[in-house]
């Protein structure tokens, strides 16, 4: 059954065209992925088939008594309602048809109120509003105002889903919200009857909810089918990506054949055939126009150049935590925990919100200073920050003021080179168009101001990149580079992100919150693991649903840790010479540390390389020795340490 079918759509803000003929036709059943570039129109046309724009011109067409619910990217409630209030805007009518009938007046027609309010199921709203809470782990009486981006989230789905519409249209629904939560989201949109539609960049989100993929491009609608619906398939986006291949070296083999007969045409016409230069003129006018139109976007795409400047090189180590905790409070945020994070690392953090990640982060860092346990830091740190609030942004500056303020020129170093780039150039390589560069902020779409902020942080050197939550809102394309560049970069990058698998792209290891006692947890526990995400939910997986052991392996696994308690005793204290290294070591790492700082203070002055060259080099080079000698310590007292910890 056709739920609903849009035909021939056109919307246009200014002289852009979102929607340019755009057709869509939707079943019940069907779980759609609304995909493409940002600011090409997505979240209008979520508004259009949700009723609440209407295009210049097309036709929208619905099946009849279709509902419909809408959940926006930022939704917005009335100040100071509560939870309960909140969802239960979601049976409005269903609300006012009964206290009608409450209070019926005179002239009422109860007859139609009753048809009415049994078709929306309105005797028992209020216990369809509870268990909706309960569903979605929700409290309410809690105050919204105080709530979370991501909680805030969970309300507004409640509220469109308390409604049970046929048709449930999401904006990005996985921003704002943690792993568990996303993979929640999932299976409940998966199990749950009628018709989807759902703007969204996660790729593993769309690949294990979607059942088609339809991309706006250019103001077109292409449909990428998947499987049917009944067959609960995933993997929607690699059909979807598969396809665009083939569709991609369908169309370089069309520009080619162009380009081809273009150039024949061109030499045609040189040779002065009169009589037929005008017929000649306009098959070139149509074939460059035809060329322009299947090049735009694909050549948008390929002038993207994401770079950054990874400035001058740390010491090896970037920091390193010993026995680390933090109270605030009551409150056990970190309990103990022990890392060591090295130039070139790439660390991903992953844990619900309100966790602890950026309290973590800034302890790493050094914006905090631990409750307990100490923190070694890093020399020739230069950290830049990817803010997912976006709080760096001047709503009212322009682009370009915004990118190199008081200055047309952006100076970066490129690899070995030191470039120097217009500020134009710089924002093309962000798909800004240079038309644009004068615009204001407040003019971007939420996935804009998120690139316009990536070229703010790329414009600076750093040598430490710090990301919370940077593809909130980003297209896939951009996302992809972003993935490409943060591969090669040669600096340290710390990742927040709820995006699965680009997570698993990027981070070489992962700084895991483990604080849930489903898994054996208590509070404060983080943990490091090697890899990305899905290496970190296999191990996760695995202590969770560990087998018990029969009697008999129970009986070696005792007689075992006997042997073992047996061994560690015999051993209860370092040797002589064991002892006597572990004891002077902390000095020894002291001076080095010192050394190390007093030549770092030499080296600052560009002076003393014109004074005193051969000294300055020999200083270089001592310098870089240390750090080798000082690793060496560290890794050698940490060994030591762990033999002393072991027997005790």
């Amino acid at each position: 059954m056709t739920l609903l079918t849009l035909a021939d759509a056109h919307l246009a803000y200014g002289h852009r065209p979102l929607l340019d003929g755009a057709a869509l036709a939707l079943a019940d059943g069907e779980r759609v992925a609304l995909v493409g570039r940002n600011g090409e129109g997505k979240s209008s046309l979520l508004k259009i088939l949700a009723g609440l724009e209407a295009p210049d011109d097309g036709v929208l067409q619905l099946a009849t008594g279709l509902t419909r619910a809408y959940v926006a990217q930022d939704p917005q409630f009335a100040a100071g309602a509560t939870v309960f209030d909140a969802v239960a805007e979601g049976v409005a009518e269903a609300r006012a048809l009964r206290a009608r009938l409450e209070r019926h007046a005179e002239g009422d027609d109860l007859d139609a109120l009753h048809s009415r309010l049994d078709a929306l199921g309105g005797w028992t709203w209020e216990q369809r509003v509870h268990e909706t809470l309960e569903r979605l782990r929700l409290v309410a009486t809690d105050e919204l105002d105080a709530l979370s981006g991501g909680t805030r989230k969970r309300v507004a789905l409640a509220q469109a889903l308390v409604a049970e519409p046929q048709l449930l249209l999401l904006d990005e629904p996985t921003n704002h919200l943690d792993i568990d939560a996303i993979e929640w989201l999932q299976a409940l949109l998966v199990a749950r009857r009628g018709a989807l539609v759902f703007v969204s960049h996660d790729r593993a989100f769309i690949d294990a909810v979607a059942t088609r993929i339809v991309e706006l491009d250019r103001g077109v609608l292409r449909n990428y089918a998947g499987a049917p619906p009944a067959a609960g398939m995933s993997g929607a986006f690699a059909a979807y990506e598969a396809a665009k291949a083939r569709e991609l070296d369908a169309e370089a083999l069309a520009r080619a054949r162009a380009d081809k007969l273009l150039a024949q045409e061109e030499v045609w016409i040189r040779q002065g055939v009169e009589a037929r230069r005008t017929r000649s003129v306009g098959r070139v006018a149509r074939l460059e126009q035809l060329r322009v139109q299947r090049q735009a976007r694909r050549e948008t795409l390929g002038r993207v150049r994401l770079g950054v400047d990874a400035g001058v090189a740390p010491g090896r180590i970037v920091a390193e935590l010993r026995a680390v905790s933090m109270r605030f409070g009551d409150r056990l945020v970190v309990d103990r925990f022990d890392t060591t994070v090295q130039r070139g690392d790439k660390v991903g953090l992953i844990g619900p919100n309100g966790a602890g990640k950026t309290t973590l982060l800034r302890l790493i860092l050094g914006e905090l200073e631990p409750s307990a346990g100490t923190v070694r830091r890093g020399t020739r740190l230069t950290i830049a920050y990817f803010d997912q609030q976006r709080a760096a942004l001047d709503l009212d500056a322009t682009l370009a003021d915004t990118i190199s303020p008081g200055s047309e020129w952006i100076e970066r170093d490129e690899g070995a080179q030191r470039t120097r780039r217009h500020v134009m150039s710089y924002l093309s390589d962000f798909l800004f168009a240079p038309e644009r560069a004068n615009s204001p902020v407040r003019t971007l779409s939420g996935g804009e101001r998120n690139r316009l902020l990536l070229a703010r942080l790329f414009a600076l050197p750093a040598n430490v990149l710090v990301l919370d939550e940077p593809t909130n809102d980003l297209d896939i394309d951009t996302l992809e580079l972003l993935e490409e560049l943060l591969q090669d970069y040669a600096g340290t990058v710390f990742l927040v992100s709820h995006d699965r698998r680009f997570l698993d792209h990027v981070v070489t290891s992962t700084i895991a919150w483990e604080g849930d006692p489903a898994f054996g947890g208590r509070p404060g526990m983080w943990r490091e693991y090697e890899g990305g995400y899905e290496d970190w939910r296999r191990q996760r997986e695995r202590s969770r649903v560990a087998p018990p052991a029969p009697a008999a392996s129970a009986a070696a696994a005792s007689t075992g840790a006997a042997a073992a308690r047996g061994r560690t005793a015999a051993r209860t204290k370092l040797g002589y010479k064991e002892q006597r290294e572990l004891d002077a070591l902390p000095a020894r790492i002291d001076g080095l540390e010192a050394e190390q700082k007093a030549l770092a203070a030499q080296l600052a002055d560009a002076g003393f390389f014109v004074r005193a060259p051969r000294d300055a080099a020999a200083a270089a080079a001592r310098h870089a020795v240390i750090e080798d000698e000082l690793m060496a310590c560290l890794e050698r007292w940490e060994a030591l340490s762990q033999l002393v910890g072991g027997s005790t």
